[in-house]
C-alpha cells in the first residue's frame, strides 16, 4: 500500500507546483488598465493634485467637511486611494456613476450638485485613455476623480438617509413668537442626527455600494410621491411634491401604530385610525401668529366639563383690555383667584397690572359656556397643546380654520372619546352622555334619568376618563399625503408656509 501513497503524494505535490507557476505567469502576464500611462504615474504629482483639490474646495456641507478631514492626510489619501489603484478604476466608480444617473432625476435632483458630469467626463478619458489627446495629465485626473466619487457619494447616501434639511434646527429658529420674545419652537419630534463618520467608513468600505442603494428613503408614501413627481411636469406641483419628500427623508417616529390619532395640519382634519375603521373630523388649529406646533406623543386621558385656565399670553392679549369690566368677566363666565390665598376676587377691583403680575389665576368655569367644550383630551407635550371639544359649532364650516392659540378643537369630540375607550361598557358611555347633557342610550342610563329627575342639574358623572391603554398621537405637517379613510393622495394648502421655507433651503439640490 505504500506505493500507491507514494505516487498520489507526488501527483498532488506536481499539481500544486503547475497551479502556482500558472498563478504567478497570470500576474506576470496582468496589465494595468491604464495602460502606458502606468507609468506616468507619479506619487508627488497625485499629491499636489491633491491638496489643490482640498485647499480649494470651498463646500460647507458637513459631509464634505468630513470628508476634507480624511482627505487632508494627503499620503494616506494617495497611496490609498478609495476609488482607484494603479491595476486601473474600481468598478464601484461606473457603478456608482449609474446609480446617480438613474437616482437624481427620479427624486428631482440636480446631476451637477453631485458632480455627475465631472465624474462621467473623467470616468470616459480613463476609460478611453484619452489624456493626451485631450491634453490632460493623468496624475490630476484621477485625484479628482476620486474625490468627486467621494463627495458625490457622501452628499448622496447621508442626505438620502437623513434629510437635506434638519427640520428641528430650521423650524425652531424661523419664526418669532406671537409676542417677539424669541423663536417660536415648532417641531418637536425626536430626529435622529446625520452620521457622516458612518457614511465615511461605509465610504471606505468593500459593501459602500450596498451602503448607497439602502440610503434610500424606507416610507412608503416617498415612493408614492415619487412617482407622481414622474407623472408632472407642473413646476408648482413638482415643488410641493420634492419638499414632501424631503419630509419623509427624516429620521423621526413614524405613524404606524393601530390604533392611532394623526392631525394633519395642512388637511385641518383629524383621522382616528382602528382597525378596521376610520373616524374622520374637522379640527381648528393654531393662527399664522400661533401655529400649532408639531408633536407626537400618546392620549393618556380626558377632562370632562373642564374650567379653563386661561394662559398668560391670552391674558396680556385679551383679557387686560377689559380691566375693571365685571360685565365681561360674569358674560364669558370668567373668575380671578389670587393664587397665594385662593380667594375669589371681584373683577371691578384688579387692575391690568395685577392680572399680568402672575399673582392671580383667571379662568373660565366648565360647561356649555366653556371655550374649551365639554371634553379635553390630553397627552404629554411641552407645550400645553391638546386636542379639545369647542363652544362655537359654527367655526367647523369654514374653509380655513387656523384660529387658535395652538390648541386643536375637534368637531366630533364624543365620537373621538368612543374611539379612545373602545372597552368602554355602554353604561361607562352614558355617564359620558349624561356628563355633558347629550341623552343616554342604554335602558340603564335611561332609568337614571329617571330616578334622578329632581335632582339638581346639570348631572356631572363624571370629571375624568383614562385613556388605557394610551393611544399615540401625531401632530403632522404634510401638504401632500394619503387620506387615511381613503387611501387617496390629496394636496393641501401651505397654511404656515413651511413648504415655501423648506423649498428655499432644497433650492441647491434641484
Amino acid at each position: 500500500m505504500r506505493q500507491p501513497i507514494r505516487l498520489f503524494h507526488t501527483i498532488s505535490l506536481l499539481g500544486c507546483l503547475l497551479l502556482l507557476m500558472a498563478c504567478h505567469s497570470s500576474r506576470e502576464g496582468e496589465q494595468s488598465a491604464f495602460g502606458p500611462y502606468v507609468e506616468v504615474l507619479d506619487d508627488s504629482k497625485l499629491q499636489q493634485s491633491l491638496r489643490q483639490l482640498i485647499d480649494s474646495d470651498t463646500s460647507r456641507w458637513m459631509a464634505i467637511s468630513t470628508l476634507k478631514e480624511y482627505y487632508g492626510d494627503v499620503d494616506r489619501a494617495t497611496e490609498h486611494p478609495l476609488w482607484y489603484t494603479r491595476m486601473g478604476v474600481s468598478e464601484d466608480a461606473d457603478q456608482l456613476l449609474a446609480h446617480l444617473r438613474q437616482a437624481l432625476p427620479a427624486n428631482g435632483m440636480d446631476t451637477t450638485a453631485f458632480f455627475v458630469p465631472q465624474i462621467a467626463a473623467d470616468l470616459q478619458m480613463v476609460h478611453e485613455l484619452s489624456f493626451d489627446s485631450l491634453g490632460v495629465d493623468i496624475n490630476d485626473v484621477l485625484p479628482r476623480l476620486d474625490y468627486h466619487l467621494s463627495k458625490a457619494f457622501m452628499l448622496y447616501s447621508t442626505h438620502q438617509r437623513y434629510g437635506f434639511v434638519r427640520p428641528d434646527k430650521l423650524l425652531n429658529n424661523t419664526f418669532m413668537r406671537d409676542d417677539s420674545t424669541g423663536h417660536a419652537q415648532l417641531f418637536d419630534y425626536e430626529v435622529e442626527a446625520p452620521n457622516y463618520k458612518v457614511s465615511l467608513e461605509a465610504l471606505q468600505s468593500d459593501e459602500r455600494m450596498f451602503y448607497l442603494q439602502s440610503s434610500e428613503p424606507s416610507n412608503p408614501l416617498y415612493a408614492t410621491l415619487q412617482r407622481e413627481l414622474a407623472s408632472t411636469t407642473d413646476a408648482k406641483a413638482r415643488r410641493r411634491l420634492l419638499v414632501n419628500m424631503e419630509r419623509c427623508r427624516w429620521q423621526i417616529k413614524q405613524p404606524t401604530e393601530i390604533p392611532r390619532v394623526e392631525v394633519n395640519l395642512p388637511a385641518q382634519q383629524l383621522w382616528a385610525i382602528g382597525r378596521d375603521s376610520v373616524l374622520n373630523m374637522r379640527i381648528v388649529c393654531g393662527a399664522t401668529a400661533t401655529k400649532t406646533p408639531m408633536v407626537h406623543s400618546e392620549i393618556r386621558y380626558m377632562q370632562i366639563n373642564p374650567d379653563w385656565l386661561i394662559p398668560m399670553s391670552i391674558i396680556k392679549k385679551d383679557i387686560t383690555r377689559h380691566e375693571h369690566d365685571s360685565a365681561y368677566f360674569a358674560r364669558n363666565h370668567y373668575y380671578i383667584v389670587d393664587r397665594k390665598s385662593g380667594d375669589t376676587l371681584n373683577p371691578v377691583r384688579v387692575s391690568a397690572d395685577q392680572m399680568r403680575s402672575g399673582q392671580l389665576r383667571i379662568g373660565q368655569s366648565g360647561g356649555a359656556h366653556n371655550s374649551l367644550g365639554r371634553i379635553i383630551f390630553r397627552f404629554p407635550n411641552k407645550f400645553d397643546i391638546y386636542l379639545h371639544d369647542t363652544n362655537n359649532r359654527g367655526v367647523f364650516s369654514r374653509e380655513r380654520r387656523t384660529l387658535s392659540h395652538g390648541c386643536m378643537r375637534v368637531q366630533k369630540p364624543f365620537q373621538l372619546a368612543q374611539f379612545l375607550l373602545p372597552e368602554a361598557t355602554e353604561w361607562d358611555l352614558d355617564r359620558l352622555r349624561i356628563s355633558i347633557d347629550m341623552p343616554p342610550e342604554s335602558q340603564r342610563g335611561h332609568d337614571w334619568i329617571e330616578e334622578h329627575a329632581d335632582d339638581p342639574k346639570p348631572h356631572r358623572l363624571l370629571s375624568y376618563m383614562k385613556v388605557s391603554p394610551a393611544v399615540p398621537v401625531y401632530v403632522l405637517y404634510y401638504t401632500v399625503y394619503p387620506n387615511p379613510e381613503t387611501g387617496a393622495l390629496e394636496t393641501y394648502p401651505d397654511i404656515y408656509k413651511y413648504d415655501e421655507l423648506i423649498s428655499k433651503n432644497l433650492q441647491h439640490w434641484h
